[in-house]
């Protein structure tokens, strides 16, 4: 199956290429940036050796959708989205916290628990909490953003305004956009009978010192979802929640032995495996967007986005 896990293109005036952990951002003319959501899948700060069909696609035009159902609560730096895999928008300087958000003890924030910690990014747990359990209200835990190759890791708000990381002013700007996304977010999950579990933002400033919101927002790789229905019952018998999200993936690698820790080898993900999470991918794009996903053409994924790119470039300058 062709993916896209690598880009090397040379688009007009082009000033520079940086690559993430699954996506690739162009800087045109310091003025726009070109963000190609690769295929690649990251998981425990590692990249898979092999790359998830359409999973580009996915991530891409989910991050699209939520841009436009959230933009008249919170301004985002998006421009167009000129190919299924690429969205285009300002250039902005970001902030180096991502802005992690959680309803529920799941994921990261349980593994910490349950290892006896009651206080996350100098927030308060709750005594008594069960994994996936909703918390009285929703918690902001906040995290570097890690240079590629490094772990982000889990701050305070304390710290990042003793640090200066961000100022006082800007923070709670954050905070209360990271709020009204998630609130925004719970909602459209409730409506396609989906609980919207943890997430979490970026934000930049563009050139004139507007915050925005930049990356992705509300996709399987930067938020957990589990199913509405069932899921108290679930909660009631001590049974495994039903997810959407990426950590079915962190769960089978978990169970491989691996979790990105030193001398931990990645196990061997087989062509069929592969096949599984692509239709995982699919199955929660069907379901957070209520659309059915159409594939793109990826019979030449890189001419097709060149081209594509090429063409707006093109017309926007004009």
């Amino acid at each position: 199956m062709n993916t896209i896990t690598s880009s090397n293109f040379n688009f007009p005036r082009q000033k520079s290429l940086y690559k993430g952990k699954v996506r690739e951002v162009y800087n045109i003319n310091d003025d726009l940036l070109v963000m190609i959501a690769t295929d690649r899948l990251s998981a425990f700060d590692v990249i898979m050796p092999k790359g998830i069909p359409y999973k580009g696609q996915i991530l891409n035009q989910i991050a699209t959708k939520f841009m436009q159902l959230t933009e008249d609560i919170v301004p985002n730096w998006l421009v167009a989205t000129p190919d299924p895999n690429v969205a285009v928008g300002h250039l902005c300087e970001p902030f180096k916290v991502e802005m992690v958000i959680r309803g529920y003890l799941s994921g990261h924030a349980a593994r910490e628990y349950a290892a006896g910690k009651r206080v996350l990014c100098g927030v308060a747990l709750p005594e008594g909490m069960k994994e996936n359990d909703k918390f009285p209200e929703p918690i902001i835990t906040p995290s570097t953003k890690a240079e590629v190759g490094t772990h982000d890791e889990d701050i305070s708000r304390e710290d990042i305004l003793a640090k200066g990381i961000v100022s006082k002013e800007d923070y709670e700007i954050l905070e209360k956009y990271t709020r009204a996304l998630f609130q925004r977010g719970t909602e459209i999950a409730a409506s396609r009978g989906l609980i919207l579990v943890d997430t979490k933002y970026e934000f930049g400033k563009t050139k004139d010192g507007k915050i925005v919101l930049i990356d992705e927002i509300h996709t399987p790789d930067s938020s957990r979802y589990f199913y509405s229905e069932g899921y108290q019952e679930r909660q009631d018998k001590g049974e495994a929640q039903k997810q959407l999200s990426k950590e079915f993936v962190r769960q089978w690698l978990i169970s491989n032995g691996f979790q990105g820790k030193e001398g931990q080898q990645i196990p061997e993900m087989t062509d069929e495996y592969i096949a599984t999470v692509s239709d995982r991918y699919i199955e929660l794009y069907e379901n957070i967007s209520g659309e059915k996903f159409e594939k793109a053409d990826v019979s030449n994924i890189h001419e097709r986005i060149e081209k594509n790119v090429n063409a707006f470039l093109a017309t926007y300058n004009k």
